[in-house]
C-alpha cells in the first residue's frame, strides 16, 4: 500500500473491538479505499502491538459487519458497499482465538492428568462421545454437542473440580459471543469440521494411559483447530 496509514499502539482490556474500531475508523476516513486490500495480519501486528490472534479477532468483527471481504486467494479487501447493512460493530463475550489460546494450555494439562486418572466407564464414554461425532458429521447441521461432550468427560477424568469448572466456562464463553458463534456457523460452511481423526488420537493416548501423548495430542488437536479457523483469512 503506497500511503502511510496512521495507527496508533492499541492499550485495552478488550483490544480486538478497539483494534476493530481503528481500522474501521480508517476505513470510514477514507484511508483505505473500497476495493483496496488491508495490510497482511502480520504487519497491522507490528504496527499496532497487538498479537495475530488479537488481528484474526479484529478481522472476524469487521467481516461479518461488512466492513471488508475475503476474496479467494487473493486477500482481504475494503467491501465495494459504501454503508454496509451491518456497520456497527459490537460483541459479548470473549473472542474465539483467545479462547483458544487459553483452552489450548488449560486442556492440554487436563488431558495430561486425565491420562493417569480416567475410569474405564469414562472412556466408555469417549467412544461414545467420538461415535456421536461420526454422526453428527453425517447431517447437513452438523451440530458440535458431541465435541463438547467429549472435552467435558476428559475435563472431569482430571478428577479436579477446578479444572471441570474452568473446561465448562471456556465452553461456555465461546457461545456467549455473538461473533464468535457467526464465525463457527460461517467456517462450517466451508468445510471446517472438528477433526475426528484427532479425538481418536486422544483418546488413544488416554486409554493407554499415557499423560505425555495425552497432552501431546490434545495440544496438536487445539492447535490445529486454531490454524484452520486461520485459514479463512488466507483464502
Amino acid at each position: 500500500m503506497a500511503q502511510t496509514l496512521k495507527l496508533q499502539a492499541i492499550k485495552s482490556d478488550r483490544l480486538y473491538m478497539k483494534v476493530a474500531e481503528q481500522l474501521r475508523s480508517l476505513v470510514d476516513k477514507g484511508q483505505i479505499k473500497p476495493g483496496e486490500r488491508f495490510p497482511s495480519e502480520r504487519e497491522l501486528a507490528d504496527k499496532l502491538g497487538v498479537s495475530r490472534p488479537t488481528i484474526r479477532e479484529a478481522m472476524i468483527a469487521l467481516e461479518l459487519s461488512g466492513v471488508i471481504e475475503i476474496r479467494t486467494g487473493s486477500g482481504i479487501y475494503v467491501t465495494q458497499q459504501k454503508q454496509p447493512v451491518e456497520r456497527e460493530l459490537s460483541d459479548k463475550g470473549i473472542g474465539l482465538f483467545e479462547i483458544m489460546e487459553i483452552r489450548y494450555i488449560i486442556e492440554a494439562e487436563a488431558c495430561a492428568l486425565a491420562a493417569s486418572r480416567i475410569t474405564d466407564e469414562q472412556l466408555t464414554r469417549l467412544r461414545e462421545a467420538v461415535r456421536a461425532m461420526e454422526e453428527e458429521e453425517k447431517q447437513p447441521n452438523a451440530s458440535e454437542k458431541a465435541d463438547c461432550a467429549f472435552h467435558m468427560i476428559i475435563a472431569e477424568a482430571a478428577q479436579n473440580s477446578a479444572i471441570l469448572e474452568v473446561v465448562k466456562w471456556l465452553w461456555e464463553l465461546r457461545n456467549q459471543s455473538e461473533l464468535s458463534t457467526r464465525f463457527l456457523a460461517r467456517i462450517r460452511q466451508e468445510g471446517v469440521h472438528p477433526s475426528i481423526a484427532e479425538h481418536r488420537k486422544i483418546l488413544q493416548a488416554l486409554e493407554q494411559r499415557n499423560p505425555e501423548k495425552a497432552r501431546i495430542a490434545m495440544k496438536m488437536h487445539i492447535e490445529n483447530a486454531t490454524d484452520n479457523a486461520a485459514m479463512h483469512f488466507e483464502r
